[in-house]
């Protein structure tokens, strides 16, 4: 992991030229977003004083609101489409390489629904898969892959009126673990026996449609997540102490819910986030080395799980 320094001296010589353009940008794109959406607002307002006025019932003034809403999001990622896309190519991407120059970056691309349905680790199919910030390459002698991604499906009630549902939302690791397993293996957060002790376990084993509940012998471990898988002898001699130690490690340097899943020769890991990564700053100036701090501690994050995990180590060959 590189140092503050070395970022501060990275920030100074390299990221900040970029910065300084982009500063400029941002600051004519604030200048239309407001004008333009400050229009939006006054005419919306005018129309819904009309509607009082002609006395209109209130959910059509609650759909007017709902319609003006989604002009304005419209309008505002129309007119910072242009400042997004030269932010993570003049920021993001060079953040990447200073990490690691053996990483590739594709800003729009993502982790497909195919894979993470391959994890095994979220059973519900989405209706709805996408993301962005997509990285792939090598760490040392493992290959990796990551995007971030948001997954939801869709429900619909008596009326036909439509519901989505977040599946998981933050980034989605996808490593090689160079060996072939036979079953699948799944460490989920376990909520179940923190909230209700005993009858907590009682549920864990209720979960049928995960496979076997694999129990292990490491009670801090026990406390944060909870084992599947269909086969006991296997998701052991995976788990292995250290193994087991470093992922307990890895869940308190994020503070984040984190999902884990060993399947065909791949690890996978999805570490939970509310918000959306990566992304500029429009009403703030850009010129600030603490943000460029986060933006590096949260690729890190996902990158350093190849040391974090150590992936690196060929203790196994594949068959």
């Amino acid at each position: 992991m590189k140092t503050l320094e070395e970022l501060g001296n990275y920030y100074n010589t390299v990221l900040m030229p970029e910065l300084i353009k982009l500063e400029e940008q941002r600051k004519q794109v604030l200048k239309k977003v407001c004008l333009v959406n400050g229009i939006v607002l006054v005419v919306f307002i005018a129309i819904l004083i009309l509607l009082f006025v002609i006395k209109v019932p209130i959910q059509a003034i609650f759909f007017g609101g709902f319609i003006a809403a989604a002009v304005i999001v419209g309008i505002y990622k129309w007119l910072t489409s242009a400042y997004v896309k030269n932010f993570k190519s003049g920021v993001i991407e060079n953040i990447i390489h200073f990490i690691d120059d053996h990483l590739n970056y594709a800003r729009d691309a993502y982790v497909p629904s195919s894979d993470f349905m391959k994890s095994k680790i979220f059973s519900q199919h989405p209706d709805r898969h996408q993301g962005d910030d997509y990285v792939t390459g090598l760490v040392g002698k493992t290959r990796i892959e990551f995007s971030e991604i948001h997954s939801e499906y869709e429900t619909r009630d008596s009326k036909g009126r439509s519901t989505w549902h977040t599946i998981f939302k933050g980034l989605f690791f996808i490593g090689d673990f160079n060996k072939h397993f036979k079953g699948v293996t799944v460490v989920l957060p376990d909520t179940a026996e923190r909230l209700f002790g005993g009858f907590g376990n009682f549920l864990q084993k209720m979960n049928v449609s995960r496979g076997q509940l694999i129990k292990l012998e490491d009670p801090v471990f026990e406390k944060e997540f909870v084992v599947y898988g269909d086969n006991q002898v296997e998701a052991r001699y995976i788990l292995s102490t250290s193994l087991m130690k470093r992922i307990v490690d890895f869940k308190k340097k994020t503070g984040k819910r984190v999902f884990l899943s060993f399947v065909g020769s791949k690890i996978y890991v999805a570490i939970a986030f509310a918000k959306d990564l990566f992304e500029p700053r429009v009403f703030k100036t850009l010129i600030d080395f603490s943000q460029v701090v986060e933006y590096y501690q949260d690729l890190e994050l996902v990158i350093g799980l190849v040391e974090d995990l150590n992936l690196n180590l060929r203790i196994w060959t594949k068959e």
